[in-house]
């Protein structure tokens, strides 16, 4: 049977299972076998993972086809004003290319995350992002484009999943329900789950032994 687990992904861990370098990666949290991550959380940026070996829920996550919401929590440099809200919500250009519309609100209390200190030179509030789609470092570049860096980016759901009681480095498999909801989500029938794809395994490179997960 196929695994679908949630992970909460501590800030400095690269969403990936080896790094050449020695940085914290998955493999130091998660051991089972033949999962991939849906998507990334860049290596600054914590919250929620959703893994899989289960090839086609990998790809419909990630694929902006199926407009799957993803909600974050950002904490932002200085207040911004509604109209640089109203900014986000319409789309900003980053590298030539303006960004889909996304849901922004200013929350007006502190969300209920994991606790790591960051820097506050000024007013550190929280904006709640909704995207459908997931470029790279995008949050970041958007809050950016409107003159209010991210200090620290939490995702905190992946459509129907969420956080709930997760803490950072804690995984858990889908509840049945769980992963009803997500093949429902994605445009899938749940009570088929053999007709899913798995992912093909990746090429080797020529003389390198592929380590292991």
């Amino acid at each position: 049977m196929p695994h679908y687990l949630l992970f909460y992904k501590p800030y400095n861990v690269l969403t990936q299972f080896t790094d050449g370098e020695g940085r914290p990666t998955l493999k130091e949290y998660i051991a089972v076998p033949g999962v991939y991550a849906a998507g990334r959380l860049d290596r600054n940026s914590e919250g929620l993972l959703l893994l899989s070996d289960d090839g086609e829920i990998l790809h419909r996550v990630t694929h902006p086809r199926w407009k799957l919401p993803k909600v974050y929590l950002a904490q932002v440099e200085g207040v911004p004003s509604e109209a640089d809200l109203q900014k986000l919500r319409e789309g900003v250009v980053i590298k030539g290319e303006k960004t889909a519309p996304a849901q922004v609100a200013l929350l007006e209390h502190e969300p209920h995350v994991a606790p790591r200190e960051v820097r506050q030179y000024h007013p550190t509030p929280w904006l709640r992002i909704v995207l459908k789609e997931g470029k790279k470092r995008q949050i970041r570049r958007m809050t950016a484009a409107v003159g209010y860096p991210t200090l620290r980016l939490v995702r905190v759901a992946i459509g129907p999943l969420t956080l709930g009681t997760l803490q950072p480095g804690q995984w858990r498999e889908l509840s049945e329900n769980e992963r009803r909801n997500l093949f429902r989500a994605l445009g899938l029938n749940p009570d088929h789950p053999a007709t899913l794809r798995q992912r093909p395994p990746r090429p080797r490179r020529p003389g390198k032994r592929r380590p292991r997960q």
